[in-house]
């Protein structure tokens, strides 16, 4: 694979600075039963890296000191976790927002048949990818059969409750382009989304969210092969727009990889850029000190979340 940060180190993007600690993003372990292309993790059915149990318990820990108000668990497929559940539990139980980043696809892997259930009883929010609503631009992006389980996957949730008006159960999906572009304006493509899964398949969902590509990892990687690296990279610097700077999601959270060290951001966290002047800074680190007017630690990938309409894990900006 490719490596791609040392074309991003040398950047123009401007200074960033934490306005405070809202979200503890999570990464539990880049095991997945999904291999995607975009995906900025280089999850997969045949990585190792778990978080063991001392690492969750500084997790819970952190939660309890009450600072965090949500709690964004992603992966790999964290719900592969043997003590993603026991995570849930302890945060929904401290009045903690918790946001599930599902594939969809692992509601029906062995051992997570009541997976589904347990969301909808502690409220956990469901954040699923489904980067299209026809199954051959699913399945080019995911893998054969993906579209079909993410269907099934998305009336299940349905019909415990999820995505429906007023029932406190959020169901949102995520677009991702399938090449070096920019995702369409996020309104009007989630009106399609909504027509055509409601029309074809009797979906209902919250919110779409479109998310920009990030030039690292696997995706990264790919366009390196081909060729496109750098004009991805002139289409985000074109499209940046300072009045996204405001809104960007560092600003209020912090990543924990599956180790438990501490970075600005979940592509930072890919990237292995640390919090700005610190060395190697833990989760231990975070329990006894404030990380709030601390600067970003910036890169030219950084224009992916400011390009366009703007970019983060909640979608435009």
């Amino acid at each position: 694979m490719h490596a791609t940060l040392p074309l991003l180190q040398a950047t123009d993007f401007p200074q960033v600075y934490r306005t405070g600690l809202e979200t503890l993003q999570v990464n539990l372990g880049y095991k997945c039963n999904l291999s995607c292309l975009h995906c900025h993790v280089n999850a997969g059915p045949t990585r190792k890296e778990m978080m063991d149990d001392d690492t969750l318990e500084l997790v819970i820990e952190m939660l309890k000191t009450g600072r965090i108000s949500t709690l964004d668990l992603t992966g790999g497929a964290p719900e592969l976790h043997e003590r993603f559940r026991d995570l849930v539990v302890v945060a929904t139980d401290l009045g903690i927002k918790v946001i599930d980043r599902c594939n969809l696809t692992i509601l029906f892997e062995p051992g997570q048949e009541t997976l589904a259930e347990f969301l909808a009883q502690h409220q956990v929010e469901v954040v699923a990818s489904l980067p299209c609503y026809s199954l051959e631009n699913v399945d080019q992006q995911r893998g054969d059969g993906v579209f079909d389980k993410s269907v099934a996957g998305l009336q299940q949730l349905n019909a415990l409750g999820y995505g429906k008006p007023n029932s406190g159960l959020n169901l949102n999906l995520v677009f991702n382009p399938q090449g070096p572009t920019l995702p369409p304006e996020q309104q009007g493509l989630q009106a399609d989304y909504k027509r055509e899964l409601s029309k074809h398949f009797d979906i209902e969902f919250n919110e779409l969210f479109v998310v920009t590509n990030m030039p690292i990892k696997r995706f990264g990687s790919t366009m390196i092969s081909k060729g496109t690296f750098h004009g991805y990279m002139e289409l985000l610097k074109d499209n940046y727009l300072e009045s996204n700077l405001e809104n960007l999601m560092c600003r209020s959270m912090v990543s924990v990889d599956w180790q438990g060290y501490i970075y600005d951001c979940d592509f930072n966290q890919q990237l292995e850029l640390t919090l700005a002047a610190e060395d190697r800074p833990h989760l231990r680190d975070l329990l006894k000190k404030e990380v709030e007017g601390q600067q970003i630690n910036i890169a030219d990938h950084c224009f992916g979340c400011t390009a366009g309409q703007g970019s983060s894990c909640g979608g435009a900006l």
